[in-house]
């Protein structure tokens, strides 16, 4: 929606007028104006030709805001953003990929401009912080060409890919996040970091065929990517050949340097490389230097951004003094790095003069007007900041209808168009004459218009007559609907293939646990086949047993996960089979207990929630973020269950932080439109604010009442909430288990959603069991308990799973080592200079307060506090606020943050003693950081003196393994694997896991719990093909072990036509037409569907015969076969045939193979053992 009629609106404004004046006349000066008023001088200056517009904002965060709303106010400009680096310039640490990429491309921009190149357009408005703009680049970095391929090029393939490694991109054999790339045959997947997907380059020859954008999840192709692929450099110190030279010298000169300048010389990218890029790179200077021609420099508050470029010059130094280079050589530093640290804000001031810039300064810190005079080239614009409303839309109502009763201009700007449809009624119900309309013109007087639109505070221009007003003034709250990123919206079956390391343990179904060795190729009957080869326990004194698996039975493999170091069984032995039948047998009494609680659920009528109203689908428009595919999933099923008379038993794992509780707040929303009440169950007092906030927040435009009941509720507080909660005028309930005690009873309950619930002990679940026959309930948890995990696994309960992380977040930065206070201060200072906050995790109540003294020691500037569970309950309230109030920057508490109290802006966490935590609490106080779009940092240390534990180490080498976002299950899993898991119903530690593996323990269970229900899919039985066809994936087509293995997986699983044409399409889309033994493998896959299907278990060469077993035929079908298929060998008591193998010829011909003889044995099928149905037309592959 455009917004251009009020920056238009503003023209007749004194003040204004004179700005546009003196900006077309080329002079520069000092603006006073309301902080709303910004984003529309960068407009007006940008609408003024005479050089690019570079503002400077004192954060990131605001100049991604401003850089969003430009566009609304001056239609056709062009933005960008220049991001900072997540790191400092002095860390051995470098920046994210995606960060430099955006840097590298928005640099190319400034650097060679081109109108008509769609990458590479002039920037009209660039909006920086200042920490980006302070930091010195590597000049070259501007100049460097991207690789550029769209259809119908040339290209060399391995020329290419070559350049794309010089450019920084890390080569894999499977590309899921950007700044990588993978070649297989013909084709290329490459991930830009400025494409929101990575893009598939096909090529015929040298010719680029296509180049099409694909979906991490699945590897499939989405759509086509018109404008080809442009790649620029996700590094910003290439190596190039003098690059590599200094590297070797410094190598030489300073031998403290040398593991990380020995890697660099060789041409390997290393962590932290970049830090060295005042020794290795030719020149450095400040992007503003890189822009030809002069500019007109905006600084945005000026004195926060002073403020700020002080604490950045500080804090770098001080990562300098701390730094990891020095370490080794007292504190005299060997080479001179000094070109890397930020500039002072003066000096950037003064290169811009020397540059012929014009410099801006915009300040919303005003001078008295009756008192002093406007200094020359300062000027005021009379204007204000609206009023906050806070909520109260009634006041919002009077004060637009006496606006527009005096022939005043009102502006109502909306983020949603939900809510822009709702201002129109509201306004309209309380007599302001309005109108829903795009501002491309001057807005009329004497009515209010609403407008959908990006900006986020209003403001009033009495000289004008103009009132603007936003929803966050009106509501309260900032809320808005703009994309992060478009992603699909659904995420299909994803990949993950099965990697398999030599010694890994395996479970083969038949034989049992097993260790892999590799993967060969053999000639066997004259056909070439692929096999998994596992390695079994031998006789006494005899070498190993090897057991050859091949491909179209790796549906019986699974990897194992259970226990340390399982016993690995011999072939053919007794102890798999006992093992198995123990695991059964515990199995069958779970199975029984099950059913019956399953079956109870079943026959329960619940109550069937109506289908989504129009309030549900605006509440859903104001959420401020793209939804991930993953939770738009989960939030159909949740509602799906719902509108079900089956009362909803649902289990959602999402890793910390991927907006679980967003599906609450919509969950709980569709409930209380139906006039049922909500109850919020979560573990901790502090969560309960939180929640409480957090649904508060997102209902303000609503008639709904949220009530919040724990300890730090006061008795006339919670009076009042119980008290509601009889009588139904509260709609939802936030609270402890306090919720769960005898005096709280609900009017009419129809929902009860439960966060964190491995924090919940069995007597709350009891309590809960009585409420669960008939209410709706829905289980929140990051980190399962193995309990809760195979209950849910196991399909007792349904289970929702968010794997895909929130875009715009970047994995924790870990770090596991021993407790340094030179480490501790800079960490806690590098957050302060973002503005950020620190979580400081001291698990010991008697020294809490002298660690706190100890960091006030080491950082006096910073605002410390201390909370724990055994201060009084104001005071630990107190202290939480004002944390969450921003008034405190470092928090020194007790695992009392475990709990998932959400703080969007701390993002430092330092554990003390970490090797004395459990291992899923390490990841959920990791999750407490890393929630914004800010870069995380977690710190886990130990004690120098003390000597780790085996435990504490495996723990900590787990949680310093996983830092991807999505950890969570393979944590809980680990946990599972360290911690052993407990009998499902039962208390008793069960070992049965650990004899079987939890894949298999999780299929039993499945298996008889169909049986007692005598519902489920039939077991799909194992049809064994054994002809001599070459049936395999050539390492030429698909070059890497994982991706051969994931594929011959796929087509193991694959039991119906569909499913294989499914693998046959991904395929082709992958890896591109495939070559005879791909279509031969493909070919048997839908053989054995077909097989399946007449009831064979295997169709095997015997002799000069082929044998299929078990044949139950009656009279007439033998006659026919014996009348087709003439010598055929007939064997009733053992329901087998051997019939003939066909020949190529009758006389003196070969015996047929390859696919001719599968076509023989489909017709076979066909004709004599089932009057099947033939398969499918197979559709084209594209």
């Amino acid at each position: 929606m455009s917004l251009a009629g009020l920056l238009a609106a503003l023209d007749g404004d004194e003040g204004w007028a004179e700005l546009v004046g003196l900006a077309r006349a080329g002079g520069s000066g000092t603006l006073e104006l309301p902080a709303p008023l910004q984003p529309f001088v960068l407009a007006q200056l940008a609408a003024v030709p005479g050089g690019p517009v570079v503002a400077i904002t004192a954060t990131g965060r605001e100049a991604e805001d401003l850089a969003d709303i430009i566009p609304d106010l001056l239609p056709g400009v062009r933005t960008a953003v220049l991001p900072s680096w997540e790191t400092l310039p002095h860390e051995r640490l470098s920046p994210s990929s995606d960060t430099v990429g955006r840097r590298v491309a928005v640099l190319r921009r400034l650097a060679h401009p081109s109108p008509t190149d769609p990458f590479a357009e002039p920037v009209d408005v660039l909006v920086a912080s200042v920490r980006a703009i302070l930091q010195p680049v590597v000049t070259a970095i501007a100049d460097v060409e991207p690789v550029r391929a769209q259809v119908g090029d040339d290209v060399d393939l391995a020329v290419l890919v070559e350049r794309l490694v010089e450019l920084g991109y890390e080569r894999v054999d499977l590309v899921e996040r950007r700044g990588q790339v993978a070649v297989r045959g013909g084709i290329l997947d490459v991930f830009p970091p400025t494409e929101e997907h990575p893009l598939r380059v096909e090529l015929w020859g040298d010719t680029v065929e296509e180049v099409r954008a694909f979906a991490v999840a699945d590897q499939r192709s989405l759509h086509v990517a018109e404008d080809g692929l442009w790649a620029p450099a996700v590094r910003e110190l290439l190596l190039t050949p003098a690059v590599r030279e200094r590297a070797a010298e410094l190598a030489r000169t300073a031998p403290h340097l040398a593991d990380l300048a020995d890697k660099l010389a060789q041409g390997i990218p290393a962590e932290g490389m970049e830090s060295l890029a005042p020794v290795l790179a030719d020149e450095m200077a400040v992007p503003l230097a890189l822009i030809p021609g002069a500019a007109r420099v905006v600084v945005l508050e000026p004195e926060r951004v002073r403020r700020r470029a002080h604490d950045v010059v500080r804090t770098a130094d001080e990562f300098l003094a701390a730094s990891w280079h020095n370490a080794t050589v007292g504190n005299a530093v060997p080479i001179d790095l000094s070109a890397a640290s930020y500039l002072d804000l003066e000096d950037l001031r003064a290169l811009s003069r020397g540059r012929g810039d014009h410099w801006w300064e915009v300040t919303s810190l005003s001078t008295d007007a009756e008192l002093d005079e406007p200094a020359a080239g300062r000027l005021r614009i009379d204007a204000q900041e609206a009023n906050a409303y806070r909520g109260d839309v009634a006041r919002a109502l009077v004060d637009l209808r006496e606006w527009t009763g005096a022939g005043a201009t009102a502006v109502v700007v909306a983020a949603g168009s939900g809510s822009v449809s709702r201002f129109v009624e509201e306004l309209a119900d309380a007599g302001v004459p309005v109108r829903s309309d795009d501002l491309a013109a001057v807005p009329p007087a004497g009515l209010a218009t609403v407008v959908r639109g990006g900006l986020h505070d209003g403001f009033l221009v009495p000289s004008i007559g103009l009132s603007v007003l936003t929803e966050s003034d009106i509501a309260g709250q900032r809320s808005s609907t703009k994309d992060m990123r478009r992603l699909p919206s659904r995420r299909r079956r994803s990949i993950d293939p099965l990697s398999l390391a030599p010694g890994d343990f395996v479970v083969h179904e038949q034989h049992g646990v097993g260790r892999y060795v590799d993967m060969v190729r053999r000639t066997v009957a004259g056909a070439d086949r692929e096999y998994l080869v596992l390695e079994y326990a031998g006789k006494r004194g005899q070498p190993a047993d090897r057991l050859y698996v091949p491909m179209d039975q790796l549906d019986l493999v699974t990897r194992y996960v259970g226990g340390e170091a399982p016993t690995v069984h011999r072939l053919g032995g007794a102890d798999w089979q006992k093992a198995k039948g123990r695991a059964r047998k515990a199995v069958k009494q779970i199975a029984g207990e099950l059913v019956r609680l399953y079956a109870a659920r079943q026959a329960s009528a619940g109550y069937a929630f109506e289908p989504d109203t129009p309030w549900q689908r605006e509440l859903e428009d104001a959420f401020p973020y793209a939804e991930t595919p993953d939770q738009l999933a989960c939030i159909d099923e949740v509602k799906a269950d719902m509108e079900r008379t089956v009362p909803m038993d649902r289990l959602i794992c999402g890793d910390v932080g991927y907006g679980k509780t967003e599906i609450a707040v919509r969950a709980a929303f569709k409930a209380v439109q139906d006039g049922k009440q909500v109850a919020v169950l979560v573990p901790t007092t502090l969560l309960v604010q939180q929640h409480a906030s957090t649904f508060g927040e997102r209902y303000a435009s609503f008639p709904v009442k949220v009530a919040a009941l724990s300890r730090f509720s006061s008795d006339a507080e919670a009076k009042a909430a119980v008290e509601g909660i009889a009588d139904g005028s509260v709609d939802v309930a936030i609270g402890t288990h306090r919720l769960l005690t005898s005096g709280v009873r609900f009017k009419d309950l129809g929902l009860v959603i439960i966060d964190e619930e491995q924090r919940f002990g069995v007597e709350h679940k009891e309590h809960l069991k009585a409420l669960r026959a008939n209410v709706d309930m829905l289980a929140m948890s990051a980190t399962p308990i193995p309990r809760t995990l195979e209950m849910a696994v196991t399909g007792i309960r349904e289970m929702s799973v968010i794997q895909t992380p929130p875009e715009e977040r970047h994995p924790v930065l870990t770090f596991v080592g021993p407790y340094d206070d030179k480490q501790i201060s800079a960490a806690i200072n590098r957050e302060l200079m973002r503005e950020g906050q620190v979580f400081f995790v001291h698990n010991r109540v008697e020294s809490i307060e002298r660690v706190a003294a100890r960091l006030r020691e080491l950082v006096p500037e910073a605002r410390i506090a201390t909370a724990h569970g055994q201060m009084s309950e104001g005071a630990l309230e107190q202290v939480i606020l004002d944390f969450w109030d921003k008034q405190i920057d470092v928090l020194v508490c007790t695992t009392i943050v475990e709990s998932g109290i959400d703080i969007a802006n701390a993002n430092t966490l330092i554990v003390d003693r970490a090797d004395t935590f459990g291992l899923s609490q390490l990841h959920q106080l990791r999750g407490r950081v890393g929630r914004g779009r800010e870069r995380a940092y977690a710190y886990f240390l130990y004690s120098p003196e003390k000597p780790l534990t085996e435990t504490a180490h495996e723990r900590l080498a787990t949680i310093a393994q996983h830092t991807d976002l999505g950890s969570g299950m393979h944590i809980a899993l680990k946990d599972l694997e360290i911690r052993g898991a407990g009998n499902l119903l039962g208390g008793e530690q069960s070992g049965h896991i650990a004899d079987v593996g939890f894949d298999l323990y999780v299929r039993l269970v499945g298996e008889a719990l169909a049986e007692y229900r005598d519902d489920g899919p039939a077991p799909v039985s194992e049809v064994k093909v054994e002809l001599p066809i070459d049936a395999h994936i050539p390492a030429e087509y698909v070059p890497h072990e994982r991706l051969r293995l994931e594929a011959y997986k796929r087509l193991a699983d694959a039991a119906t036509y569909g499913a294989v044409e499914e693998v046959a399409h991904e395929l082709v889309d992958r890896y591109g037409p495939f070559p005879e033994p791909v279509e031969a493998l493909l070919a048997v896959a839908r053989f054995r569907v077909l097989a399946r299907g007449a009831g064979l278990d295997e169709v095997v060469v015997q002799g000069n015969g082929i044998r299929f077993h078990p044949v139950d035929l009656p009279e007439s079908g033998q006659m026919r076969l014996t009348r087709l298929y003439p010598r055929t060998i007939l064997k009733p008591a053992v329901r087998t045939i051997v019939v003939p193998r066909p020949a190529t010829a009758p006389m003196g011909g070969q015996p047929l193979r390859g696919t001719e003889l599968l076509a023989w044995a489909s017709d076979l099928v066909n004709a004599v053992l089932q009057p099947a149905p033939p398969a499918p037309p197979r559709e084209p592959l594209t």
